[in-house]
C-alpha cells in the first residue's frame, strides 16, 4: 500500500472533479489518498509528508508567456507552498488547463516546477478523462516511494 497526497487549488472544479478520479483510482488499488484544496482561507501549516500539487492555470495580461503574464486564482497554492518548509517536501507539479490557450495551456504548473525546483509531471486538459486520471495517477505513485 502506498500513501499519496496531493495539494491542489480548484477555482471553479474542474481540478477537484479531477481529484477525485484520482481518490476512486487509489481505492480500488487499496492506496491511502490524502488531498487537500489549498485556497485563500487555507491556514498555513507545516507540512511533514512528500506531496504533489495539482494547479490549473488562470493568467491575466498579455498574449505569451512573458513577465507580464500574471496567475489569477492559484496564487494561495503557490504561498502555501513557499510557507515554511513545505517546498521541501513537494515532490512535484501537475497542471490542467485549457488547449485552446496554446503557449499558455499548463504554464502555471511550468512555473511552479521551476521556482521550486521540482518536475513538472503531468498535464490535463480542463476536468480531464478517466483515462487521463489513471495515467496522472501511474506517473506521482512513484514519487510516494511504490
Amino acid at each position: 500500500m502506498t500513501t499519496i497526497n496531493i495539494l491542489y487549488a480548484s477555482t471553479e472544479g474542474n481540478t477537484k472533479s479531477f481529484i477525485e478520479k484520482l481518490a476512486v483510482i487509489a481505492e480500488s488499488t487499496g492506496d491511502e489518498f490524502h488531498a487537500r484544496l489549498i485556497g485563500d482561507e487555507t491556514e498555513y501549516a507545516n507540512e511533514e509528508q512528500p506531496y504533489v500539487a495539482f494547479v490549473p492555470t488562470y493568467l491575466t495580461g498579455g498574449t505569451g508567456i512573458g513577465p507580464e503574464v500574471k496567475e489569477i486564482f492559484t496564487n494561495a497554492l503557490g504561498e502555501y507552498i513557499s510557507f515554511g518548509n513545505n517546498a521541501d517536501y513537494l515532490k512535484g507539479v501537475v497542471g490542467s488547463g485549457n488547449r485552446n490557450f496554446n503557449v499558455q495551456f499548463n504554464l502555471t504548473a511550468i512555473r511552479y516546477g521551476n521556482k521550486f525546483g521540482v518536475p513538472m509531471i503531468a498535464a490535463y486538459e480542463l476536468r480531464g478523462s478517466k483515462f487521463d486520471a489513471e495515467k496522472i495517477y501511474n506517473k506521482i505513485k512513484p514519487y510516494f516511494g511504490e
